[in-house]
């Protein structure tokens, strides 16, 4: 059986812990993979690793680092195929998904390309008597990044992209469900001509992300994954003295106006409730449609596209919607389902019915499209991120009330609005305390020069990722006054600088 590795100074290397765990292909149930999980010391040889990189690599010039990030934007454009197959195979999502998902994370590389543009200072000339004044921004030191099992290649490449192109060094900590990209981005990179220690991958669990969070040479931590792990991230990176952007979780609601188009808001409610199996945390799981008239004609348009779910393996290409990551998650998704009708949610179209009957793929953990109907905000199921291809319908008799229900949940990543009134739109985009809107746009992603994150309990820390924001999250700001002589020394001054 295979062990996937850990990646430190520009070489692969073995698990000495003595500590793994399987990986499993979600489609088929089997394993054929063990991943290491890595002891505290084995975290220490990468951030050690990193650390000694640093001065060098900070020192690189930003145009030298730029094109070496354009070689290894070149090599992940030419291979994508090969990674998509590295994620399905993993993760269980469709290669067409797979594919989109590298494309995004490429983007992120193409922006942070850019960086001889975007690390330019500030200069200012003559702020006192010959006195000028300049800021520069740079590097941390050692960045570590702890990443989700639902996007192994984005949400990395969300991270280290911009923090590698502002000259810092990076470690990553991969999900252990699909850690396989995360070695496939490190030997890449290796081909670009990126220097040894610069980027280092550390498989592990819970071990590993403790040891980055208490490393004292570890100066930033970025992290996305559920909210209460992203609360325990924020708070035990910055209790250690380190910079922490922490992304959490997402309870994402569609508001569907009496005017909408609802063929329009049918299609783009079927690809961002059900694409990804719905593991994905700008997942719209909330439609709340204004009236029951809307909420009745928007439910008749979702049955049959819903029971027409193409729900199978990558290998298929005509796969809609793939397996769950795991039989843990599966069962979990199930439960919801489960108590969500308990508690008196109708269940118009039943996911947990769908049966997986192709060879070879029998024992994988598929699960169909589900629909609920008459949801209620005190339900586990609304309260909850289900992160499952489970859609929940809340009735609300006006768009007031509809804005309320956003309003009133913990949960603030993304939102969108169904309409052809400007009005609503435009008081919708101002008014709505929600990081990411979308105006007839089901999931509003922002691309790679703007930068992604939530509000509330959907994120921990002052910068959202990636963009400029990503820049200034893992840069810090230098300004130096400077005076010289001119040959006629003054006596000494005791007394505060006004520089005026």
């Amino acid at each position: 059986m295979t062990e996937i590795a850990h990646y430190m100074n520009g070489e692969f290397v073995a698990g000495t812990s003595g500590r793994n765990q399987p990986i499993f292909n979600p489609a088929t149930g089997t394993s054929e993979k063990t991943v290491a999980l890595a002891s505290v010391g084995e975290v220490d040889a990468a951030v050690a690793a990193a650390k000694a990189a640093w001065p060098a690599w900070s020192k690189t010039p930003p145009l030298r680092r730029a094109r070496i990030l354009d070689r290894f934007k070149n090599i992940l454009w030419q291979r994508s195929e090969q990674m998509a197959e590295a994620i399905s195979a993993e993760h269980g999502k469709t290669h067409d998904d797979a594919l989109g998902e590298v494309t995004r994370g490429l983007e992120v590389v193409e922006f942070a390309i850019g960086a001889p543009s975007f690390l330019k200072g500030e200069f200012c000339e003559n702020v006192g008597s010959d006195v000028d004044s300049h800021m520069v921004r740079q590097s941390l030191g050692v960045c570590a990044g702890i990443t989700p099992f639902n996007f192994p290649a984005m949400v990395p490449m969300w991270m280290w992209p911009v923090a590698l192109a502002t000259g810092n060094t990076f470690v990553l900590k991969p999900s252990e469900r699909d850690p396989s990209v995360s070695l496939l981005m490190a030997e890449w990179l290796a081909e670009a001509g990126l220097p040894a220690g610069v980027f280092n991958v550390v498989q592990g669990d819970k071990v590993a992300v403790d040891a980055l969070l208490a490393h004292p040479d570890v100066k930033a931590i970025s992290f996305v994954g559920s909210t209460p792990i992203a609360q325990y991230i924020y708070q035990t990176g910055t209790a250690s003295g380190k910079r922490v952007q922490a992304l959490g979780g997402a309870k994402n609601h569609m508001i569907i106006m009496p005017d909408a188009d609802l063929d329009m808001a049918a299609s783009a409610l079927m690809g961002a409730g059900f694409g990804s199996a719905g593991e994905r945390c700008m997942a719209i799981s909330v439609a709340v449609p204004v009236t029951d008239a809307v909420a009745d004609a928007l439910i008749e348009k979702l049955i049959p596209q819903i029971q027409a779910l193409k729900v199978g393996p990558a290998a298929d290409r005509t796969s809609e919607m793939g397996p769950l990551v795991t039989e843990q998650h599966l069962n979990k998704v199930r439960g919801y389902i489960d108590s969500g009708e308990a508690q008196g949610a109708k269940v118009v179209v039943d996911g947990r019915t769908f049966k997986q009957d192709r060879q070879g793929y029998e024992n994988g953990y598929f699960i169909g499209g589900t629909l609920l109907d008459n949801v209620t905000e005190d339900m586990t199921c609304y309260q909850d991120e289900i992160f499952g291809p489970v859609v929940s319908v809340v009735r609300k008799g006006s768009y007031q009330e509809a804005v309320d229900l956003i309003h009133g949940h913990p949960y603030a990543n993304g939102t969108a609005v169904f309409t052809r009134d400007g009005d609503v739109a435009r008081n919708f985009s101002q008014d709505i305390e929600v990081g990411m809107v979308g105006i007839n746009v089901p999931i509003p992603v922002p691309m790679a020069f703007n930068s992604f994150g939530g509000w509330k309990a959907s994120i921990f820390g002052d910068h959202h990722m990636h963009g400029m924001e990503g820049v200034r999250f893992y840069t810090r700001i230098k300004t130096t006054t400077t005076r010289w002589p001119t040959g006629q020394r003054s006596d000494p001054e005791f007394t505060m600088p006004t520089l005026g």
